[in-house]
C-alpha cells in the first residue's frame, strides 16, 4: 500500500495556493504556516490549527486549484493514487495546516505521531460539512493511514453526499483500506443515493462474488418495481456473475433498452462463467461492437474510466 511523501505534499500544497491566491491569501497562508511552526505547547498548535482551518474558507476562497496534468503527475509522485484535480483552495488551505502538524523528525515537541492522530481526531469532531469534506478528501496523505480506517467508513455511512462522495470519489483511501464488508457497503449504497461508480478508485479490482450478488438483488428488486436500474451496476458483476447473475443477463439482453443490452454485453465479455460466450454470441451485433471497442464502459457510462485505471 502506498505510503504519502508528506514534505512533498506540503510543499506542492503551498505552491499550489501561491500560485492561485492573491497577495494577502498568501501572506495569510504564510502567516499561518509561521504560527503554527511557532507553537511551544500543545495547547498553542491546537488554537493556532483552529484558527487556520476555521479561516480557510474566507480567507483561502473556494476556487479550484485549476491544477495542469504536470500538476497531476507530482501529486502522484508524493503520493501514488493521489488525485486532487476539483481540490479546492480552502481545502488544499486546511490540508496544509493539518499536515504542517505532522513532524518531520520523531520525537519533535508536541508534534510527535499520536498528537497529529488526536489533533486530526478533534478537528473532525468539531468540523462542519466544508471541513469534514477537506478533512476526508486527505485520507491518502496521512501519516499512519490504518489508524484512520473508522472516520472513513464513518464518512461512507454519512446521509450527506458531498461527505459520502469525498470518500468514495477520487480517492484511493478506501480501495486500499477497506474490508470487503465495508467496500461492498460503500458501492451499494453509491447506488442507493444514486452516485456513480465511474470515479471510485479500485473498482474493478475491489469486485467480489458477495458484491456481485447483493447488487443482483438489488438490480432484481429494482426492475420488479419498474424502476430504473443504474448500468455501471452491472460492471461489478460481470466478473463474478453466477447463474442467478447470469439469468439476469440475458434477461436484459432480450428485454432492456439500448443502454442495458449495451451493459449486460459489457459484463458477459468480463464474465468467467462457462454459459456466458454463447450468450454474447447470441447477440452477433453487440458481440462485435465490445470486441472493437465500439462499446465501452467508458463511453457508456460518461466519465468512467476503463480496467484498471484510478
Amino acid at each position: 500500500m502506498a505510503e504519502p511523501d508528506v514534505p512533498a505534499i506540503r510543499a506542492l500544497l503551498r505552491r499550489w495556493l501561491d500560485r492561485r491566491l492573491e497577495a494577502d491569501g498568501r501572506d495569510w497562508v504564510a502567516a499561518s504556516l509561521a504560527r503554527l511552526a511557532a507553537a511551544a505547547s500543545e495547547p498553542e498548535l491546537v488554537r493556532a490549527l483552529d484558527l487556520a482551518v476555521g479561516l480557510a474558507s474566507r480567507r483561502a476562497g473556494k476556487r479550484d486549484l485549476s491544477l495542469d496534468p504536470a500538476d497531476l503527475a507530482e501529486a502522484d509522485r508524493a503520493r501514488p493514487g493521489w488525485d486532487p484535480r476539483d481540490l479546492s483552495c480552502d481545502q488544499a488551505a486546511r490540508l496544509l495546516f493539518v499536515l504542517a502538524t505532522v513532524p518531520d523528525d520523531a520525537g519533535s515537541a508536541g508534534q510527535d505521531e499520536a498528537g497529529f492522530v488526536r489533533r486530526l481526531e478533534r478537528l473532525w469532531a468539531t468540523a462542519d460539512v466544508g471541513e469534514l469534506v477537506a478533512f476526508l478528501r486527505g485520507l491518502p496523505l496521512y501519516p499512519d493511514p490504518a489508524r484512520h480506517v473508522a472516520r472513513a467508513a464513518e464518512g461512507v455511512r454519512s446521509n450527506m453526499t458531498a461527505v459520502f462522495r469525498a470518500v468514495a470519489h477520487d480517492n484511493p483511501y478506501p480501495a486500499e483500506r477497506f474490508s470487503e464488508a465495508t467496500w461492498n457497503h460503500m458501492i451499494l449504497k453509491a447506488l442507493f443515493v444514486g452516485v456513480p461508480l465511474a470515479p471510485v478508485h479500485g473498482l474493478d479490482r475491489r469486485a467480489n462474488p458477495d458484491l456481485a450478488r447483493m447488487l443482483v438483488d438489488y438490480a432484481r428488486e429494482r426492475r420488479a418495481a419498474r424502476r430504473p436500474v443504474p448500468v455501471d451496476l452491472w460492471r461489478c458483476v460481470g466478473p463474478h456473475a453466477d447463474d442467478a447473475a447470469l439469468a439476469e443477463l440475458a434477461d436484459l439482453l432480450r428485454t432492456g433498452d439500448p443502454q442495458e443490452r449495451a451493459a449486460a454485453a459489457l459484463a458477459l465479455a468480463a464474465c468467467p462463467h462457462p454459459d456466458a460466450p454463447a450468450l454474447l454470441a447470441g447477440v452477433p451485433d453487440l458481440a462485435g461492437a465490445v470486441a472493437t471497442g465500439r462499446i465501452t464502459w467508458d463511453g457508456l457510462v460518461p466519465g468512467s474510466t476503463e480496467g484498471e485505471a484510478r
